[in-house]
């Protein structure tokens, strides 16, 4: 463990260059999108099923839409990848035949991440052995906020060693941190110990993903970037099902990083209802097919 995060996290932004960062987006996002943005976005997006109530028929409605979407919209890219539970990552990997869409399933006791490390390691390892592409854990935060932080390196670490490379995804839930120093400074360690993504939340905490987690995360990919070389990828999730809010997001990313991750290799979005809200502003009319 190169321990990196212990030199970076004295670079946490201030709350009045968070303020001012943010000021600078809200000044991007006003106006009419332009179509091939949100284009942009949806080819960005984790179309996400993880319900309790979640089963064959709804999994499979889900990836037929999925399949069928560039025959019914052939000017519009896919989605990105079709999100799931681990028991269902084999299913669609036999019902998926749209291109260039990935499997990505959350895994490591998600949500809450409150199990034997044994066992969050080889569900990871199951989910990959079953055919996810990606996979998306949850930050052990009571270890976080325990401030073991060692812990909290070792098991991601462990864990990317187990699903090799396939893309890990270790979501912070920025919403239970408690302040702006504890996202950045999970942010960091999460990328120290081979986070290929940081994640906003689960969506299952009362705070899920905000504009100021994303920023300071932002922030924190890039001074990353800047040290290492690497490019971490970022990804929003929990609560997102506008427009608006994507554009928030897709900002925040494109104003503190650049150009060079705006795609759907280092920008995602978690969502079950955005997509068809981009697909009802770049049709200029109600859209309900997913």
């Amino acid at each position: 463990m190169t321990k990196l995060y212990e030199k970076l996290i004295k670079k946490a932004p201030s709350e009045n260059e968070i303020r001012k960062g943010l000021r600078a987006v809200s000044l991007m996002t006003s106006g009419a999108p332009d179509k091939r943005l949100l284009m942009g976005i949806l080819n960005s997006i984790d179309l996400t099923s993880l319900n309790s109530t979640d089963n064959k028929s709804t999994i499979l409605h889900l990836t037929g839409k999925v399949n069928s979407f560039s025959g019914r919209f052939s000017n519009i890219p896919n989605v990105a990848a079709i999100c799931v539970y681990p028991n269902f990552i084999s299913f669609v990997k036999e019902k998926l035949t749209a291109k260039n869409v990935r499997i990505a399933s959350v895994a490591g006791g998600f949500p809450s991440s409150q199990t034997f490390r044994s066992l969050k390691v080889a569900e990871c390892k199951m989910a990959v052995e079953a055919g996810a592409d990606e996979i998306d854990i949850v930050m052990p935060v009571g270890a976080f906020l325990g401030n073991d932080f060692e812990q909290v390196a070792e098991e991601i670490s462990e864990i990317k060693e187990a699903i090799g490379e396939n893309h890990l995804k270790v979501i912070i839930e920025s919403g239970l941190l408690g302040d702006y120093d504890n996202i950045f400074k999970a942010s960091m360690i999460a990328m120290d110990a081979g986070a290929d993504f940081i994640k906003t939340s689960t969506g299952k905490t009362p705070v899920s993903a905000t504009p100021e987690a994303a920023y300071i995360m932002c922030r924190a990919i890039r001074d990353f970037y800047d040290e290492t070389g690497i490019r971490v990828g970022f990804k929003a999730a929990g609560g997102i099902s506008s427009t608006d809010d994507a554009l928030t997001y897709f900002n925040i990313v494109r104003n503190s990083l650049g150009e060079a991750w705006i795609n759907n290799s280092l920008f995602r979005i978690g969502a079950s209802r955005l997509a068809n809200n981009i697909l009802a502003d770049i049709s200029g009319s109600r859209n309900d097919y997913f």
